[in-house]
């Protein structure tokens, strides 16, 4: 590829190892240590799970903190991002598996509340569209807590709010959205996310996802039922269009936030599409001959709607050609190319110990990007 003029790397976190703004970095380190003069772009990106907060400010984005209810009613310390009237809220920072301590799950009880708190802020701060990224959620509360937060009043037979979480909500007896934030009706809310579930059924949040946050067969079938109770009171409250979500692809989203998103008016977009539009993924492509894109492990997830994929299918589209780099390699040259991904190099080409490759994933990986530089550059 001789006369470049330059290199865009948009890839996403490489989990448990490197950040996608470390990524950025140690593949910018290993480029340059053949080609020090070349012309290298930084645009970390991510799905709208973990790091859609950090990608966004990467690229400019302003990070905000505020104190909210962490999944289990503990106060945490979220953030979002800000620019200009955009906000992009990312749901496991205030809901997330991460936010729970080591070991622990609470599949029944953990809930969305503090999600709802950010949009709050976001809506504070005078966002007028707000992306909502989720991924990575503790939560199994159709969306709940969020809305509790944002006004909403879900009471038990006896004029008591219901306990938080998914569990609770089979003791409920009224809803009531009139109290909803009245900044809501003039934002546009886009939810950001690739799950197609609908709320409940056999192919709903809690029998899909429950089990990884550690719910039993029991808590499933608890969790199923409480889902389906929700929907029908809140049908009493807000009329068809309740049991009509309900059924929708993406209403099983984070366990059930999709619902809950549905009822105040959300867009779904692809997470990727939304993440690469928010931080100006077009431009950057222009200015660039090779993307190099990736995260930690390229298989067959990442064909179906992850980072490198909608990276890779923006840049064919616009006549680039595009390099992976991952941590391991389970995809064929076939599904590569496929995807729009010329090649990948996996950090086990060069340490074949999984184990080594996590712990010293930097150094590894801007060896890697030298031989991306030799091959596609030199």
């Amino acid at each position: 590829m001789d006369g470049a003029r330059g290199v865009l790397i948009a890839a996403d976190k490489f989990k448990g190892s490197l950040t996608a703004v470390q990524v950025a970095e140690r593949v910018t380190a290993g480029l340059r240590r053949v080609l020090p003069d070349l012309a290298v772009e930084a645009l970390p990106v991510a799905d709208g799970g973990d790091g859609t907060v950090d990608a966004a400010v990467a690229a400019g984005f302003e990070r905000r903190e505020v104190r909210v209810a962490g999944p289990l009613g503990e106060e945490v310390t979220a953030a979002f991002a800000l620019r200009g009237g955009t906000a992009v809220v990312e749901m496991a920072e205030a809901s997330g598996l991460r936010r729970l301590p080591a070991g622990v799950f609470a599949p029944l009880t953990a809930s969305t509340y503090g999600s709802g708190e950010l949009l709050r802020a976001a809506l504070g701060a005078g966002a007028r569209t707000i992306v909502l990224g989720v991924g990575g959620s503790a939560t199994t509360d159709g969306g709940a807590g969020m809305l509790a937060a944002l006004g909403a009043r879900f009471l038990t037979a006896d004029g008591e709010p219901v306990a938080p979480g998914g569990g609770g909500l089979g003791a409920l007896a009224s809803a009531d959205l009139s109290g909803l934030d009245a900044r809501l009706s003039s934002v546009e809310l886009v939810l950001a996310g690739d799950v197609d579930n609908p709320l409940t059924g056999p192919a709903g949040a809690p029998a899909v996802y429950g089990p990884q946050k550690g719910a039993s067969p029991d808590d499933v079938a608890a969790l199923d039922a409480a889902l389906g109770h929700f929907a029908k009171v809140l049908g009493q409250a807000v009329g068809p269009r309740a049991a009509e979500y309900a059924g929708a692809p993406g209403a099983g989203a984070a366990g059930g936030v999709g619902y809950g998103a549905m009822l105040l008016g959300a867009r779904f977009r692809p997470g990727i599409e939304v993440v690469l539009d928010v931080l100006g993924f077009a431009p950057a492509l222009e200015r660039a001959d090779l993307v190099v894109t990736g995260e930690g492990s390229l298989d067959e997830q990442t064909l179906h709607g992850k980072a490198p994929a909608g990276v890779a299918a923006a840049a064919r589209a616009a006549g680039k050609e595009v390099v992976a780099v991952c941590g391991r390699l389970a995809l064929t040259p076939q599904a590569l190319a496929g995807a729009g991904i010329r090649r990948a190099y996996p950090l086990t080409e060069i340490e074949p110990d999984v184990a080594k490759c996590v712990a010293g994933a930097g150094p590894i990986l801007e060896r890697v990007a030298e031989r991306v530089a030799r091959d596609f550059l030199a």
